[in-house]
């Protein structure tokens, strides 16, 4: 699994060097394929390909007319690449998806359990300033959490 924040740099080329927390999980766990995208191109997902290939299971049960499917697929692909980790543990972030994300220079790379998420320093500050909801509080509270 996945957790934590571990902020690192994404090079001028577009690399991003995995954390060593994270590089531990994948040499234990996954190959060196991944799936790199985005839903909304505000952040860069990246999946060890066998969890994105579980995902890409889940759609194939799907109607091809169901427009949720489309949507998603439309989106993920529009900013997706697969990709394999280099020698030196880097991944390259697809050009299109830094462009949109503003993925350069220092970034936070967050567990989320199956994979991982890149977002621009600054906007993740942002984001992480904005309250708690009661909407969150009451959907964790009914899970249990």
């Amino acid at each position: 699994m996945f957790r934590g924040n571990h902020p690192t740099r994404v090079d001028e080329k577009g690399r991003l060097k995995v954390p060593a927390e994270f590089k531990r999980t994948v040499d234990e766990k996954y190959g060196a394929q991944f799936y790199i995208t985005s839903v909304d191109g505000r952040i860069a997902q990246i999946y060890p390909f066998e969890e994105w290939q579980r995902i890409e299971e889940k759609l194939a049960k799907l109607s091809n007319f169901n427009p949720a499917k489309k949507n998603f697929l439309t989106r993920t692909n529009y900013y997706g690449q697969l990709v394999e980790i280099d020698g030196q543990g880097r991944l390259l972030i697809p050009q299109i998806l830094r462009e949109a994300a503003e993925i350069k220079g220092e970034v936070a790379v967050m567990g989320m359990l199956t994979h991982l998420v890149v977002r621009n320093m600054e906007a993740i500050r942002a984001e992480v300033q904005a309250p708690f909801t009661e909407e969150d509080e009451k959907t964790l509270n009914e899970a249990g959490i």
